[in-house]
């Protein structure tokens, strides 16, 4: 009984405490008042059971889970802990975005005998490359308007989930480097269009933007937008890293008049964004819209974003490409582990094809289908730095997207509240308030300096391996440690298909897998694998 009684002490005795403290210290009586008051509160509350039986001591509880995350990023975790992005990782995005000091002194932290450490393959005669030389023509075999794209660009991340501030100062930073910035599929804001950096235009299944009242595609509103100058690129969002395969709401309650004007949706209900597109149901469909898409563009390179599911799917979208000899000027590959907004937990965590395993899947596919040469691959996923990058080319990647880099390059801080439209750094909130702790000019010159500084360390990367430039790397220059611990390259631990062999007639069982199980069902005509 004692046992039981003395957890309500701490509360019971702030009542004679306050009153043997008034003559002498009222404004420490009124304190202990108010504790009183407040567990009384708890001691009569319904809903949380450890402020029941613990009234006023059990408030520490929520306090201390309330600043777990903080005490754990600032006084627990180590340098290389990666959740989802380590302290390096991120001391080194800060650093480069401020020009600072970015080189480590007494030499790596790392432990290179670990199973899955990786490193670069040095030369004995290395070179120099210049990073402004750094571009890969996008469009060039069927586009009246190819672009020139950079290696590293901003991807896509919308206006709503960002905050103006934000995404002015993301486009003012392309701006200043002449790299891409890509909106994401909540469509073109005037944020976006008053700094005047080159966009990427994604297309979703929302259609925000170029739809109808009704949610479908409206090829008129789309050619408004997408022939306008700044508009380089379009990208149709097949799914993405976070939730692939899942839909998304934004509630009627968080939608601003801005919002609504800028994705073309009325302010009165929630917005939807389906799980799947409505403007086609086949690969071969996928393919016309692909098509309908650049002519309505003016011919500028449209491509595909997707993060790999089934891989028969993906065999029937490169089926589709051989039988109707219709082909997207690129595809970016996103891997599971990206996102920089807020996705069910086991869509984050259990959904979705990782991006190495997918890049290497969508590359191997369209080289095996001898169509490697007329598509660009785009990579996106947890890129942050040069190393990186170099590991995305060696896979098959031309260049590489990074959201919550240039996120960092902003001043986040990974307090991972993206979703709460609380965040402390003013980068992914509504709040007029939070989002004024952002100074666009500021920012700007960190993105711009981030992308730089990332595109010279990666020129001293693969100048150290002796490579020409940027596309030499293979997976030959990588090596990486195994679960044995034995150092292996990576070329001897992927799949690789030689040019043409998926049109040769040679037997399926010669190839790797899951070319061998799945590619002779797939089928064009619809996704996946077809009977028996």
């Amino acid at each position: 009984m004692r046992q039981s009684f003395s957890r309500y002490l701490p509360w019971l005795l702030t009542a004679p405490a306050a009153l043997a403290v008034w003559p002498f210290w009222p404004w420490a009586s009124a304190v202990l008042a108010l504790l009183f008051v407040l567990g009384w509160i708890d001691w009569t509350q319904t809903h949380q059971s450890v402020r029941r039986n613990y009234p006023l001591t059990g408030r520490l509880r929520y306090a201390l889970e309330y600043i777990r995350p903080e005490i754990r990023q600032y006084f627990i975790e180590d340098d290389e802990q990666k959740l989802p992005f380590s302290r390096s990782e991120r001391a080194m995005v800060y650093a480069r975005s401020k020009k600072q000091n970015d080189k480590r002194g007494f030499g790596s932290i790392k432990d290179m005998y670990s199973p899955h450490s990786e490193w670069v393959t040095h030369s004995m005669r290395p070179t120099q490359l210049d990073p402004a030389s750094f571009r890969v023509m996008v469009g060039a075999h069927q586009c009246a308007q190819p672009y020139a794209m950079s290696l590293l660009n901003i991807s896509g991340m919308s206006f709503g989930a960002l905050s103006p501030n934000a995404v002015r100062a993301l486009n003012k930073g392309a701006a200043m480097g002449h790299f891409a910035h890509g909106t994401g599929e909540g469509s073109i804001s005037r944020h976006h269009r008053e700094p005047g950096g080159d966009l990427v235009w994604q297309i979703a299944s929302g259609y925000f933007g170029c739809r109808t009242p009704d949610g479908r595609f409206d090829p008129v509103r789309f050619a408004e937008q997408a022939c306008t100058p700044q508009v380089k690129m379009i990208e149709v969002k097949l799914s993405q890293g976070a939730k692939p395969g899942h839909g998304g709401v934004l509630p009627r309650a968080k939608i601003s008049r801005e919002i609504a004007e800028t994705r073309g949706v009325p302010m009165d209900q929630d917005c939807v964004s389906p799980a799947r597109h409505s403007a086609f149901s086949t690969p071969v469909e996928l393919l016309a819209f692909v098509g309908q898409l650049r002519q309505l563009s003016g011919g500028k390179p449209v491509g595909i974003k997707l993060c790999v599911g089934h891989p028969a799917e993906w065999f029937s979208v490169v089926k589709a490409m051989l039988e109707t000899g219709q082909t997207p000027d690129f595809i970016v590959v996103d891997g599971a582990e990206g996102g920089t907004g807020a996705a069910p937990i086991e869509f984050a965590d259990h959904v979705g094809m990782p991006l190495r395993d997918g890049l290497r899947l969508v590359h191997n596919s369209l080289v095996g289908a001898g169509l490697r040469d007329r598509i660009r691959i785009g990579a996106s996923g947890k890129v942050i730095s040069a190393f990186d990058m170099a590991r995305c080319l060696a896979l098959g990647a031309d260049w590489c997207n990074s959201a919550r880099g240039f996120m960092f390059a902003l001043g986040c801080i990974q307090s991972r509240t993206c979703h709460t439209d609380h965040c402390p750094t003013g980068v992914a909130t509504q709040d007029p308030v939070r989002q004024r702790a952002i100074v666009v000019t500021d920012k700007a010159e960190r993105v711009f300096y981030f992308h730089a500084n990332t595109l010279h360390a990666l020129a001293d990367l693969l100048g150290a391996a002796g490579l020409d430039k940027p596309g030499d790397i293979t997976a030959h220059h990588l090596m990486v440690r195994n679960a044995e611990g034995q150092a292996r390259s990576l070329a001897s631990c992927v799949d690789t298909l030689v040019p043409g062999q998926l049109l040769a007639a040679s037997a399926p069982s010669d190839w790797p897998s899951p070319f061998a199980e799945l590619w002779t069902r797939s089928s064009a005509q619809h996704w996946g694998v077809g009977p028996g």
